[in-house]
């Protein structure tokens, strides 16, 4: 008997702007957010799906990202998603472990920090791998038509890269309910 192979996802929130809003993440776990509604969404498809909440996600680090990730498993059969700044952890941690995947979607993608936020300056710092699309079966880039100045540009860089699929939503902004 041929066993059919399990799907999973993995859906990296972004960088909530206050620990106040971050703990809103903790305890409402994206209630009414589209995370939530994407996550019901495939696990009604069977795609064991999983949204972890980053340790301190106000005051993103990379190291501390890659560690709660590690709990998870990510192989040939993983759809991974980001939002905002997850988006640069997504990506600087394909091209750091060399893993291989079956879709990377970057919604509303940041790798441009306002300016004085020592934290996400150090987060985005890092060079992209090119070589990342060699082992992502699909790459798919969300932005909008009304996304701030610096999440178009993110968004440019990281299709400069990686050449995925850019789709642009009129209206959507940063991907965000508030």
């Amino acid at each position: 008997m041929i066993s059919k192979i399990q799907k999973n996802c993995i859906i990296v929130h972004g960088c909530p702007p206050s620990e106040e809003r971050f703990l809103q993440y903790q305890t409402q776990n994206f209630a009414g957010h589209w995370i939530g509604d994407v996550k019901k969404e495939l696990m009604m498809r069977n795609v064991l799906t999983k949204s972890p909440i980053m340790p301190r996600a106000f005051e993103p680090n990379y190291e501390k990202y890659k560690f709660e990730i590690s709990k998870y498993p990510i192989n040939e059969n993983t759809i991974l998603i980001g939002h905002s700044c997850a988006c640069s952890f997504l990506v600087r941690y394909l091209g750091d472990t060399k893993k291989k995947v079956a879709k990377l979607i970057l919604v509303a993608p940041m790798k441009i920090a306002k300016e004085g936020d020592i934290f996400k300056e150090a987060f985005y710092n890092f060079e992209i791998d090119k070589s990342i699309k060699e082992r992502v079966k699909e790459i798919i880039i969300f932005t909008s038509d009304n996304e701030e100045d610096r999440g178009k540009e993110s968004a440019k860089i990281f299709n400069e890269a990686l050449m995925g699929e850019v789709i642009s939503i009129p209206g959507y902004g940063h991907y965000r309910r508030e």
